[in-house]
């Protein structure tokens, strides 16, 4: 019986593994994918403060016709998370990340506990299966990264102090 138990154990111990070598794959891919997207929205900034400054002379961050160039205030689906600034509210985030912020702010006025990736999962009216789990999972490291929400304890997740959920 011993070696059973000890192969289980070996098993289980290289499956962890694998998960673990995994998971760190798919953050350096997340982080790869992430720096592509600011290089994608960085050269469509340039691209359209040229066509807008056609004739004018001037940098990014300048004042050009008399107004400060400044960052949108509303976001299209698909698009970078922004740094949370103060002043900056959900509608800045693509809609998917607007329904994650409002349930946690949400749960935040209501008193309630930290919410885990399962249970967002479900109150966004998702399938509990990995696959979506781990989509949601990425949804919040991300604004945990931008400073939109709080990981108060591992895998639990909470609304960033001051903002709001944009509901």
């Amino acid at each position: 019986m011993a070696s059973v138990l000890g192969r289980l154990e070996e098993r289980e111990c290289a499956a962890r593994k694998r998960v673990e070598e995994l998971q760190a794959e798919l953050e350096a891919a997340q982080s790869e994918w992430d720096e592509w997207l600011i290089a994608r929205r960085r050269v469509g900034e340039v691209w359209d403060d040229r066509g807008e400054t056609a004739g004018q002379e001037g940098e990014a961050g300048k004042t050009q016709g008399g107004k400060e160039a400044t960052a949108p205030t509303v976001a299209r689906p698909g698009s970078v998370v922004p740094l949370w600034r103060e002043g900056l509210l959900a509608e800045a985030l693509a809609p998917e990340y607007q329904q994650v912020m409002g349930l946690l702010a949400e749960r935040r006025a209501t008193g309630g506990q930290p919410l885990n990736c399962r249970e967002i999962t479900s109150l966004l009216g998702l399938e509990v299966v990995p696959a979506k789990t781990e989509g949601v999972r990425c949804k919040l490291k991300r604004l945990v990264a931008r400073g939109w929400a709080h990981e108060p304890v591992p895998g639990r997740f909470v609304c960033g102090d001051g903002r709001d959920g944009g509901s």
